[in-house]
């Protein structure tokens, strides 16, 4: 959520940063409530010193004698009055937060401006693609062929978009959950925990996934959801708190299933485990001080690229542009990864910079060593990466001829010392 000051002075900016994402929210409406609002405040604190000093006088008329009846009646009118005017401010309050909850982040300067992915700017590259003497199969085959996906029992089991992992799979799908959190809470600096993966409507509004996104969520008896990323409850681990500043940042990894009804996406990704209603994800989440949160967000994507060229599987870094940012996001990276049979880079990470957007939801603050009024926390996650589509990059990246897959390396412990799938 933004800070109602910075769409109140600044209006044609956050209406310019709206174009520049081609999305569309009502700032106008937003500032004729709060214009409203703040009207209504003013009329009720005039009533009520009207009601302290007729209170006033009915003690002075007591005291003296004389006759209070008639300040008594006004006093009362007074009081229902400001009873209506307390209910009519929670009704434009309430109207506010719903318009507030529309309006997405803003995105920082640096961000491309573009309308489409087209306008990506790339950052950098790690690796070169594997070169193959023959033409490398999709990862669905590969997956079948060694019996280790099985895409028809899992259509049984629930619907299309949800697989069956045997064997070695279900050993490889284990094997990167446990090395990447390993990396990350050994060597990167991370803790880690492992919340629900049912959340609140207010978990879910906290982040930002309500109310413009529950057509994509999966919803469960009392009021539930199921989680899309374990961002949702893990950033919601300080709501409502005040952090102390020489704590921060505070950096937490999970690993979680993720479940996403993919709605709208339709036709993308139908084959194999790129795209699936059930996903497993180790995500990374920071609390941040602002004056280095943007440091965080390098650190962040330097930590989920870092999966990748431990796996020694070609990547790349992109800066996404105001187009292709998420919600809450003011600034992102995506991670991309080399799948060879389609010959393209795929989406498999990406790290945001929310700033202070989903603690202002949340109200997540921190108070300053120094003294002073508790500021908002900026808040970051990322994935660390998506399993599934790991496995995928694995399969299709380290296949041989006869339709083996090498075990990568890093991998092989993990694996009990597999170093082939066959």
């Amino acid at each position: 959520m933004l800070d109602i000051k910075l769409i109140r002075d600044n209006p044609d900016i956050v209406k310019r940063a709206l174009s520049d994402r081609g999305m569309e929210a009502d700032v106008d409406g937003v500032l004729a409530l709060d214009e409203r609002r703040r009207g209504l405040l003013v009329e009720v604190e005039e009533l009520k010193h009207e009601r302290n000093r007729a209170s006033d006088e009915i003690v002075a008329l007591k005291k003296s004698g004389g006759d209070a009846a008639p300040i008594v009646e006004q006093m009362k009118e007074i009081s229902e009055r400001i009873k209506e005017m307390d209910s009519s401010v929670r009704d434009v309050e309430e109207q506010l937060r719903t318009l507030m909850l529309e309006i997405p982040n803003l995105p920082q300067e640096s961000v491309p401006v573009g309308s489409d992915p087209e306008s990506n700017v790339e950052v950098r590259r790690w690796g070169e693609p594997p070169g193959f003497t023959f033409k490398p199969s999709h990862h669905w085959d590969i997956g079948e062929a060694l019996d280790i996906l099985d895409f028809k029992r899992g259509a049984k089991i629930a619907m299309s978009r949800f697989t069956l992992l045997k064997g070695a799979g279900a050993l490889l799908e284990r094997a990167l959950i446990n090395f990447m959190l390993d990396l990350h809470t050994r060597e990167h600096g991370y803790t880690e925990v492992f919340p629900p993966i049912l959340a609140n409507r207010e978990t879910f509004t906290g982040t930002g996934q309500l109310p413009k996104f529950e057509e994509d969520m999966y919803r469960c008896t009392d009021d539930l959801l199921l989680v899309p990323t374990a961002e949702v409850p893990v950033t919601n681990i300080y709501r409502d708190e005040i952090l102390r500043e020489k704590d921060l940042p505070i950096k937490y990894a999970a690993y979680t299933p993720c479940f996403r009804r993919e709605a709208g996406s339709y036709g993308k990704d139908v084959r194999g485990i790129i795209r699936q209603h059930q996903f497993n994800k180790v995500e990374l989440v920071k609390f941040a001080h602002p004056d280095k949160s943007f440091d965080e967000l390098e650190g962040l994507i330097a930590d989920a690229e870092e999966v990748l060229t431990r796996l020694g599987i070609h990547c790349r870094v992109v800066s996404l542009c105001t187009g292709d940012i998420g919600f809450a996001a003011s600034k992102c990276y995506d991670l991309e990864v080399w799948l060879p049979a389609e010959g393209e880079f795929k989406e498999i990470s990406s790290c945001s910079n929310c700033t202070d957007f989903q603690a202002r939801r949340m109200n997540i603050r921190f108070k300053a060593a120094g003294g002073g009024k508790p500021r908002f926390v900026h808040t970051l996650n990322g994935s660390g990466i998506a399993i599934g589509r790991t496995m995928a990059a694995i399969l299709e990246n380290f296949q041989l001829d006869d339709g083996r897959v090498v075990v990568p390396p890093a991998l092989q412990p993990y694996m009990g010392g597999m170093t082939l799938i066959e």
